[in-house]
């Protein structure tokens, strides 16, 4: 069987790696991909990026089943495309995915079904949203209503850190029109992890959980960005806890989504602050694999995950069956010069051939690609740096350190200009541990 994936980043190169894997699979598609997805064995980039073309692609190519990677095809109604001409397709439609598309619908639909998360105001005026700040208390968290790519959330540590982020975002439309309203959010304490669920509509599957780490510098320092790294299992999330955030988020959302009179069928990620009273509330939902969470996922996920979005696809996800590496997986992200404002692309990135061909017989780690890409030059080939998260450098280990410890060798071995990564990726996990 063909499999088409939408996307181009490490989220998309991991869950390609994964399906490639599958006996049922013979070749996987990735559109557009990236220099790590050209180099796989089995694995072929397509340079399409228009729905009505992928379309055509899919149903020249006789592809099994589509699987959605990020948001903007989500938000651009691919699913309802293929659905309309009876092609498979794993994700969301645009309805359902407005729980990521727009903060402001999830917040209303999670106080409509009485689902935890944070309190919050929401403006269009910049004024207003003064006088709000000025006449409350800080730490607050401004968010821009619409997708923004990760840039769209700032914790303000003080009321002018708040007025800048709303005079950017309100005022100077520093992220175009997914800035055309905020909200403002009560700044919520605790440990931040990542808890991601696939669904039917009607089935729940529970992926592996995680922990994401946010901020560009060391100690959760320094601005937001799409991830610096993460790791999977995370320790801070019992037994007891994953059943009350099943019982008290996930069901209800896919639950009020039908109620709604929309089928939720995809990825669904919820974003958690698990407050210091053991309180899971939700920070954000997304309609998608988080990224870079599915790397150490993957790398995780035994047994065929084709298998498994095939029965999600045609709702029978209560028959699948998911089983996990029990070591952990740790995924170091190596960001571009600049990063995340202004990434700097044409970086040459050296030191990955003899890792590529090791990672071939060597299956507890793999290098996966974001935003590289291959260039030509005098008769040879070069990967570059074409985008902000350059790498995800993902390795197992028996334990949180040593896979910490495998992860960070790695990355010593890889260097482009500017180069930037966290030292400190599963920190908090191994204090805990410690």
């Amino acid at each position: 069987m063909k499999v088409l994936i939408i996307g181009g980043g490490g989220r998309e190169h991991a869950i390609a790696w994964k399906l490639r894997q599958s006996p049922r699979v013979d070749k996987v598609f990735v559109a557009p991909g990236n220099a790590g997805t050209a180099l796989e064995p089995g694995i072929e980039n397509v340079e399409i990026t228009e729905i009505p073309e992928l379309i055509e692609f899919a149903q020249k190519e006789s592809i099994a089943i589509t699987i959605v990677g990020p948001e903007a095809p989500l938000a651009d109604g691919i699913v309802n495309a293929f659905q309309k001409v009876q092609l498979k397709i794993f994700g969301p439609t645009w309805q359902a995915a407005q729980l990521e598309t727009s903060k402001i619908f999830a917040k209303e639909f999670m106080l409509r079904h009485k689902i935890p998360t944070a309190r919050y105001v929401r403006f269009n005026d910049a004024v207003c949203a003064y006088r709000y700040i000025d006449e409350g208390s800080v730490p607050l968290v401004i968010k821009a209503n619409g997708l923004a790519s990760g840039k769209g959330v700032v914790v303000a540590e003080t009321k002018e850190q708040a007025h800048s982020a709303v005079d950017a975002i309100l005022v100077a439309k520093n992220l175009g029109k997914a800035g055309n309203e905020i909200i403002i959010e009560e700044f919520l304490q605790g440990t931040e992890v990542s808890f991601i669920v696939m669904t039917d509509g009607q089935h729940v599957l529970p992926l592996a959980n995680s922990q994401d780490h946010k901020r560009l510098y060391d100690g959760d320092q320094g601005p937001n960005t799409g991830g610096m790294g993460a790791y999977s299992p995370t320790p801070f999330v019992s037994s007891e806890l994953h059943e009350k955030i099943m019982q008290e988020i996930i069901y209800p959302a896919i639950d009020g989504m039908r109620q709604e009179g929309i089928q939720y069928r995809g990825f669904l990620y919820a974003g958690l602050m698990i407050t210091p009273n053991g309180q899971p509330k939700v920070l954000e939902f997304n309609c998608r694999l988080g990224d870079p969470e599915t790397q150490p996922i993957m790398l995780r996920l035994k047994g065929d995950f084709f298998s498994i979005i095939e029965h999600a696809v045609n709702e029978t996800l209560d028959q699948a069956l998911i089983e996990w590496d029990l070591r952990t997986a740790l995924g170091i992200v190596v960001a571009a010069h600049g990063y995340p404002e202004n990434p700097r692309k044409n970086d040459v990135v050296q030191g990955l051939t003899g890792l590529m061909l090791e990672q071939k017989s060597n299956h507890d780690f793999h290098i996966f690609h974001s935003g590289t890409a291959i260039r030509k030059k005098d008769n040879n080939e070069e990967i570059v740096t074409a985008g902000g998260r350059v790498l995800c450098v993902t390795s197992l280990g028996e334990t949180i350190e040593i896979a910490q410890k495998n992860s960070y060798q790695l990355v010593n071995k890889i260097f482009f200009e500017g180069c930037q990564f966290r030292q400190d990726i599963g920190y908090q996990s191994i204090h805990r541990s410690s």
